[in-house]
């Protein structure tokens, strides 16, 4: 089956105006030259085009690009109030035993004392311990090295948050 039209979601996207395109990608991506650079990729013909401008343009991101991707996340294990999207993308930590919660605010601390930001994983489908184990892990990373892995989970966010962004809504 041969389709010269992109699937319904995207469709929606990409017939969006400027200014409601600008926000909507704002919301999967605070970085502006992300979002730019998507802006300058519709319309896209397919799913995988939006994915692959969106990898394109995560690689193309300066230290400070990241910086300010980075900064509209919230901490792991607390997700900002009122904002769907984190408390989605956490929930593993939703149910995580005091304890658990406690060692996190602590990484969480460690790792912003050593990296000057925020700790970035794609936490989605991770549970609370995968989270504490990773960002122990991470925290032995030279800043060089942990700037490739932010870039790389959050590659994975924005592709995650672009799926729902075209997804289909249902009626």
């Amino acid at each position: 089956m041969t389709s010269t039209s992109p699937p319904p979601g995207l469709a929606r996207f990409n017939a969006l105006a400027e200014h409601a395109a600008l926000a909507a990608l704002h919301e999967v991506c605070a970085a502006d030259a992300w979002v730019r650079r998507l802006l300058a990729a519709r319309p896209c013909a397919t799913v995988d085009d939006l994915y692959a401008a969106s990898d394109a343009a995560t690689a193309e991101l300066t230290r400070a690009d990241l910086r300010e991707a980075m900064a509209a996340h919230p901490p792991i294990g607390r997700p900002r109030p009122g904002d769907p999207a984190s408390a989605r993308e956490q929930s593993g930590m939703a149910g995580a035993p005091d304890g658990l919660r406690a060692e996190m605010l602590e990484l969480n601390l460690a790792y912003q004392d050593k990296f000057g930001h925020v700790f970035l994983v794609c936490a989605t489908g991770l549970t609370g311990e995968q989270m504490r184990d990773a960002v122990r892990e991470r925290l032995g990373n030279a800043p060089e090295r942990e700037y490739e892995i932010v870039r790389t989970e959050l590659g994975k966010i924005n592709r995650i948050r672009l799926a729902r962004l075209v997804a289909v809504e249902e009626d």
